[in-house]
């Protein structure tokens, strides 16, 4: 079957389209954890065509396909298919920018279209338009992360909730466009994502029903004004009383972006790798030690104001008097004061012998996500067990980095929020990791916690211990009630006797794909 289906891939799609080399296929089957899927071949499509005669070939020889847009889902699973034996399709080669309209706000991508081809679109276009960026990677694919409903910063930052008219290849073969999009000649299909009748966008986003070809990303305007602010607190009980405190002002509009904060660990991983000497893990009273040596706090948070500037300032005001009483330092920055301090860092050096230039490389790269500049400084965390310094060019799967990340979601209340962390950093010090928490006010009224599994893959053991420890955080996670918003690929969802919601996906999953050859496993039961 697969001698006869690579046979019809090589004439529908051209030889070099075609990988059966082994070492680019050992490499599509290594991820941030230990993976036992093989990879039988790689078809590399340049056109929305070529994914078209690739799922029919398929389903004609029974033969399964895993799609991947730039393969960079680091820490759930990177490219790795969920079973063995899957053809992977690689649509990073698929990089067109479609449409683009400045007056409404979009642009429509192609599947290889990533974070910073879109930037640097926007930025030769003179475009008074901002993108939403992840900390992952520049080279991340729009489409991949939105159909895994990553999330950025800006408040366009819950990408799914930004793209319409989903051009889709189903199980079959056949297209569909979601939304008044599919309809012949309808004007609105990029501005209004419901059409009429049954929403189908969100049955492709984290699903094996179809392959997305070509999607809609909304922008957002760029305001008048700017202004990122920074926060920490020292308070062990920080977290619970950040998130009470600005909770009323991300639900009435005050705040209108995803607001961050990272405890200790997190902190540390992106001030610097494991430090050595010391002993695995670091323990929470060394935390303290090093908090106080390295002046940073048990919490520390950002985000951003949008607005006129008269907006602004009543947004700041109101944020000074909310975080008064939960943390002692809140601190402002837009371009003028970020353009001064660059200037004066040697003088501020010889004046107080403090290097503040340290502290603006770590600064600048957050203030940049803040206005949907992307960076890939954040990756740099996922080197903090690695012996070897982080590259200029991160590749976590290429560099043997461990990296597992789960991220439970809750209701913004302080007493979720720190029983998530009590219950993250019990168990990764109980396994030996440091618990890096990143805590997210991601929409009006939900919190994401974003928690790193980081070690060294190179060391014999490190992956077994790892994979022990997720498997037991997530567990206790959901007996708790705090289910993950994203799964990493050994815990995906199995059929359970009683879920009818997952009967039903099944049910769709067996009309669409009788012959189980989309994706199977992924999200939604087999067939």
């Amino acid at each position: 079957m697969l001698t006869d289906a690579l046979r019809e891939w090589r004439e529908a799609l051209g030889g070099d389209r075609v990988v059966c080399d082994p070492g680019q296929l050992a490499a599509a089957g290594t991820a941030t954890f230990r993976t036992s899927q093989k990879i039988p071949l790689i078809l590399r499509p340049e056109n929305h065509e070529h994914v078209c005669r690739i799922v029919r070939i398929a389903n004609r020889y029974r033969v399964p396909v895993y799609p991947v847009s730039s393969g960079k889902n680091w820490g759930y699973g990177s490219r790795i298919p969920v079973v063995s034996g899957c053809a992977m399709v690689d649509l990073s080669g698929m990089k067109q920018i479609v449409d683009f309209s400045e007056r409404l706000g979009y642009v429509t991508v192609q599947p290889g279209v990533t974070q910073q081809r879109l930037f640097d679109f926007l930025a030769a276009k003179k475009s008074k338009l901002w993108m939403d960026a992840t900390g992952a990677s520049p080279a991340c694919s729009l489409i991949g992360n939105a159909m895994e409903r990553g999330f950025g910063h800006t408040p366009y930052g819950d990408h799914f909730a930004q793209v319409c008219a989903l051009e889709v290849v189903l199980p079959n073969g056949e297209t569909i466009t979601t939304g008044f999009a599919g309809r012949p000649g309808a004007k609105a299909g990029k501005v209004y994502r419901w059409g009429a009748g049954p929403s189908l966008d969100g049955l492709f986003s984290q699903a094996n029903f179809g392959i997305v070809t070509a999607m809609t990303v909304w922008l957002m305007p760029a305001p008048e004004y700017f202004q990122a602010f920074f926060f920490q607190s020292d308070r062990e009980d920080g977290l619970a009383a950040i998130v009470d405190a600005l909770r009323p002002l991300r639900m009435d509009g005050t705040l209108r972006s995803a607001i961050h904060i990272a405890n200790d660990y997190k902190v540390l991983a992106g001030i610097q790798q494991f430090p050595s000497g010391e002993t695995q893990p670091l323990r929470p009273e060394r935390m303290a030690e090093l908090r106080r040596q390295l002046k940073f706090t048990r919490w520390s948070g950002s985000g951003a104001l949008y607005g006129t500037r008269a907006q602004v300032a009543e947004a700041r005001r109101l944020l000074r008097n909310a975080l008064k009483p939960a943390a002692g330092r809140l601190r402002f920055l837009d371009d003028r004061m970020l353009k001064t301090a660059s200037r004066f860092t040697g003088l501020y050096r010889m004046i107080t012998g403090l290097d503040l230039s340290r502290t603006l490389d770590l600064v600048k790269p957050v203030y940049g996500l803040l206005r949907g500049v992307p960076t890939q400084q954040p990756l740099g965390s996922a080197y903090w067990r690695k012996s070897i310094p982080v590259p200029p060019d991160p590749d976590p799967d290429r560099d043997g980095c461990g990296l597992i990340w789960t991220a439970p979601v809750a209701p913004m209340e302080g007493e979720h929020a720190a029983r998530l962390a009590d219950i993250v950093e019990r168990r990764l010090l109980q396994h030996g990791f440091e618990p890096m928490i990143t805590v997210t006010l991601l929409t009006e009224r939900a919190i994401a916690c974003v928690v790193s599994i980081t070690y060294d893959r190179e060391k014999p053991g490190e992956d077994d211990k790892a994979m022990k420890c997720y498997l037991e955080l997530h567990a206790e996670l959901e007996s708790e009630g705090y289910y993950a918003y994203r799964v990493a690929t050994p815990a995906l969802p199995q059929p359970v006797a009683g879920d009818a919601y997952g009967m039903l996906l099944k049910d769709i999953r067996t009309a669409l794909d009788p012959n189980d050859i989309l994706a199977p496993g992924r999200y939604v039961p087999r067939v």
